[in-house]
Formats: C-alpha cells, sequence, structure tokens
C-alpha cells in the first residue's frame, strides 16, 4: 500500500518537470517508479499517464507545432515501440533496470554538460532517432532521449521545442500503449494504480503551468537532471 501512496507525489513531479521544461514525466517516473512497483507495472502505468499528459500539453503548445520537422522521427518510432515492448517482455529485469538507469543517468549527465553537437540536417538523423526512441519507449517509456537531442541537432527554437516534443510524445504513446495493451499488460493492478496517478498528473500539470513565470525552467530543469544521475546510478545497481 505504502509502494502505491507513493505513486502519487512521483506523478506530480514528473507531470510539473514537464510542464515547466517540455519534458520529464517518463524519465522522473521510471527513475522512480520501477523499484517501487517492478517494471511490468511501472511501464505500462507511465506510458498511460505520459499520453493523458502529452494530450494536454499538445492543445497548450498547438500553435507551434511542425509536422514537417518530426513526420520521419514519429514514423520510424511506430516501427520501434512495438519492439521495445516486446524487449521489455523478455529480458531479465535486473539487466532492463541497469540499461534503463544507463539510458536515464548518461542522457542527464550530456544535458548537463551543455555539450553541442553539430547541426543534422540529413533525413537518416531523423530515421535513428525516431527508431531508437521508440525502442526506448515501449520499453521503459524513455523515448524523451534521442528526439531532445535530434531537436538540439536541428536548433529547434524553445516555442518549436515544446510543441514538436508534444505531438510526437503523443503519437508515440498511443503506440506504446496500444502494443501494452496488445501484450495484455493491463492488469487490474496497473489499472487500479493508473486511475489514482491520474489526479496527481493533473495537478502537476496545472502547477507547472501557474508557476511557471515564477520559477526558472532552465534552473529547475538542472536540479531535476542532478537527480536524475543519482537515480539512474542507483537503477544500475539494483541490488545495493
Amino acid at each position: 500500500m505504502s509502494s502505491v501512496l507513493a505513486v502519487f507525489p512521483i506523478i506530480f513531479l514528473g507531470a510539473f518537470t514537464q510542464s515547466l521544461t517540455g519534458f520529464g514525466i517518463a524519465l522522473v517516473a521510471m527513475a522512480l517508479l520501477p523499484p517501487l512497483l517492478g517494471l511490468p507495472i511501472a511501464s505500462p502505468l507511465v506510458a498511460g499517464i505520459s499520453l493523458a499528459l502529452e494530450a494536454l500539453m499538445l492543445v497548450r503548445y498547438r500553435e507551434a507545432l511542425k509536422i514537417n520537422s518530426i513526420w520521419r522521427v514519429l514514423a520510424a518510432s511506430l516501427i520501434g515501440a512495438p519492439l521495445g515492448v516486446y524487449f521489455l517482455s523478455r529480458i531479465n529485469e535486473n539487466i532492463a533496470l541497469f540499461l534503463l538507469g544507463l539510458v536515464i543517468s548518461g542522457y542527464a549527465l550530456y544535458a548537463l554538460t551543455g555539450f553541442r553537437l553539430p547541426e543534422l540536417g540529413h533525413p537518416i538523423w531523423a530515421w535513428a532517432a525516431g527508431l531508437v526512441s521508440g525502442m526506448l519507449g515501449g520499453a521503459y517509456n524513455t523515448s524523451g532521449p534521442p528526439v531532445v537531442i535530434y531537436g538540439n541537432c536541428r536548433r529547434w527554437d524553445a516555442g518549436e521545442f515544446k510543441s514538436n516534443l508534444s505531438g510526437f510524445f503523443l503519437f508515440n504513446s498511443i503506440m506504446v500503449v496500444t502494443s501494452h495493451l496488445w501484450s495484455g499488460h493491463y492488469t487490474a493492478d496497473v489499472t487500479r494504480i493508473l486511475w489514482f496517478a491520474l489526479p496527481a498528473m493533473l495537478l502537476g500539470f496545472f502547477a507547472g503551468q501557474t508557476l511557471d513565470r515564477w520559477i526558472s525552467p532552465e534552473m529547475f530543469r538542472k536540479i531535476v537532471l542532478v537527480l536524475l544521475v543519482a537515480l539512474g546510478m542507483r537503477l544500475m545497481l539494483p541490488g545495493k
């Protein structure tokens, strides 16, 4: 019961982070929930919550959405998502947690260093980012890092960044949730916790939208990234 109660503040923090910075619900939630609930519950749970939040985010930032910038990424991710869900159900959980921790901490370190990759103009990079993103989304709900890196390499501005990410995450989440449904991962336990977590997501979203004029998104982002480095490394050592 205590682990289920802990879902509320975790989902609130993740939704608040995404509402303020444009991404973060899956990274925060998947860094904290698997040790409490296990990957078989955490992964479809976060996928469902993410889908609802991303629909809200897209409505908020729809004016800046540029489908021409992300259609290749989307198409490739739709191939990768079912592969990721298939992979999740067939790998040892300790190995899966290690890989999840590696993705989370690796991306957080990349974002903290401010390392600037060269501008990527060739379409092959969109297909590659989308495929990897889809696989990570299907397995761990961590589709964000490859697309965030790709967006940085395409030099998207702040509005385009939030809007394109919201559009990508929404369509990718639809595919991920569909894959989980097809695989029978939405059990009674997952559905029960999902309904419990939805109010936390709504509170986090509206809190982020309300407080973004007083809180520096960049400073908050850095605080969250430092936390994600530690949490990701902790996932890599689940037995410690």
